[in-house]
């Protein structure tokens, strides 16, 4: 056998036994954000306020170990970072801007790594940051670089809930009453998410509570 045929034969072999491996890390990454998913939606509409933080700051180690697992992808970091953001949420003031820069971070290496990941979750997590988060000279907020991001997420995902919600919430903030009803009515119609019925469920309570906001 030649050079060539044995490099074309180690190949083949290397391929045949990395397949299944392939395969098994394909399906740990993917269980594992369903969990990380599904800790996070009980965390955040069916856990008491009292008990949030403590249980965002647990959630957000065993969200570092999946990234920390399978480096070069970038739904686990995703994840990671809403988890850390929530984290960052229910912490507040002063001591959420570490976590808040850290989920910024993450969000970014997402982005450069696949922006087009879980739906561009990874644009529209960030440009929430953006708009909620103070600016300078206490943080990085920035409303024009928010809505730049959260209308490429709508680009990417025109029909989800989140992508719709968050924009609707961004245009109210900031006086776009009318523009904002149409994006959280929107949020609202937005198709169920397979396996994320406590989520869905919560942000289309949200989102009902910003239209009772906005038409009175």
């Amino acid at each position: 056998m030649n050079k060539f045929k044995a490099a074309l034969l180690s190949t083949a072999l290397l391929g045949a036994w990395l397949g299944p491996y392939q395969t098994a890390l394909a399906g740990a990454l993917e269980d594992g954000i369903t969990e990380i998913q599904q800790d996070w939606a009980v965390i955040r509409y069916q856990t008491p306020a009292a008990e949030r933080e403590r249980r965002f700051e647990a959630l957000a180690a065993k969200a570092h170990k999946l990234s920390e697992t399978h480096p070069g992808r970038s739904e686990p970091l995703v994840w990671e970072g809403i988890v850390v953001s929530s984290w960052a949420g229910e912490k507040g003031g002063l001591g959420a801007l570490g976590l808040v820069k850290q989920a910024k971070t993450l969000y970014e290496h997402a982005i450069k790594i696949d922006g087009q990941a879980l739906d561009g979750s990874a644009y529209n997590s960030l440009g929430v940051l953006y708009y909620k988060v103070p600016g300078w000279p206490l943080g990085f907020g920035d409303k024009d670089k928010a809505r730049e991001l959260l209308q490429r997420a709508l680009q990417i995902n025109p029909k989800g809930i989140d992508a719709n919600f968050f924009y609707g919430e961004f245009l109210l903030e900031n006086k776009q009453t009318a523009e904002a009803v149409s994006y959280l009515e929107r949020a609202m119609a937005a198709p169920a998410r397979p396996g994320r019925q406590v989520a869905d469920t919560g942000r289309r309570e949200e989102a009902r509570a910003l239209l009772e906001k906005a038409r009175h």
